[in-house]
């Protein structure tokens, strides 16, 4: 997704815990992007990580959290479950985002034009797959909290806009756990998730929803319906 936004003009600072791949994409492309090597899930650090960020590139405007891993975990046999994989996969797909959200949204409000932060979550969030709980769990959490952090946002008359892409299967590492062969031609070619990902933020729209699980119409009625349950709870609890 780096690449696509670096295609379209964008400035990117490439963010990783792996330093050797973030030198990569530094040296692939030149004064177009920039990058720091840190874990999201190492959180001690974060404020010292935001404002070593936020003091080098006062002009960002847009933070893009795209992290995320997945496993299976099985607890109709319990003694075999790998709870504290478990508890990294939640943390790093959603409770490292909202600790960086936090961080992040003080600077982004201080600015006069508008900003954004980006999530990627999963259509999982909304019909979760039943031997990926920590995966479904996480994002399905990541989703309520877009949702809600939206809103209050919104009703704060805030500058910055909270948009959430919500993917199918998509050809990455994050199925490698299922072997490389498998696991990387699983799902929709990264290229084409990358354009359409795009176009649906490039569009205006605030959630993004790509592909579908089931037939299409059917899971999107699920998400319109839910989106405007939630949009009529919220103004049911704004009026006095």
């Amino acid at each position: 997704m780096a690449e696509k936004l670096i295609r379209e003009g964008a400035k990117v600072i490439a963010v990783g815990r792996r330093q050797d791949r973030v030198d990569a994409f530094t040296h692939k492309h030149g004064n177009k992007a920039d990058g720091i090597s840190y874990d999201i899930t190492e959180s001690q650090d974060l404020n010292d990580f935001v404002h070593a960020v936020t003091t080098v590139y006062p002009d960002l405007d847009c933070v893009f959290l795209n992290a995320g891993v997945q496993g299976v975990y099985d607890f109709s046999k319990p003694d075999q479950v790998d709870l504290p994989a478990f508890h990294r996969e939640v943390n790093v797909n959603f409770t490292s985002f909202v600790n960086i959200s936090t961080a992040f949204l003080p600077f982004l409000q201080s600015k006069n034009s508008p900003t954004s932060i980006v999530y990627t979550g999963s259509n999982l969030a909304i019909v979760p797959a039943w031997n990926m709980p920590a995966y479904s769990a996480s994002k399905a959490a990541l989703n309520c909290f877009t949702l809600c952090l939206r809103e209050q946002l919104a009703n704060a008359g805030s500058n910055v806009k909270i948009l959430e892409i919500s993917p199918p299967p998509v050809q990455t590492e994050l199925h490698d756990y299922m072997g490389l062969d498998k696991g990387r031609s699983l799902g929709m070619p990264l290229d084409k998730f990358c354009d359409e990902a795009y176009n649906g933020l490039a569009s205006g729209k605030d959630q993004v929803v790509i592909g579908s699980i089931g037939p299409q119409d059917k899971f999107m009625d699920i998400v319109d319906k839910r989106r405007s349950t939630f949009e009529f709870l919220a103004n049911m609890m704004r009026s006095p």
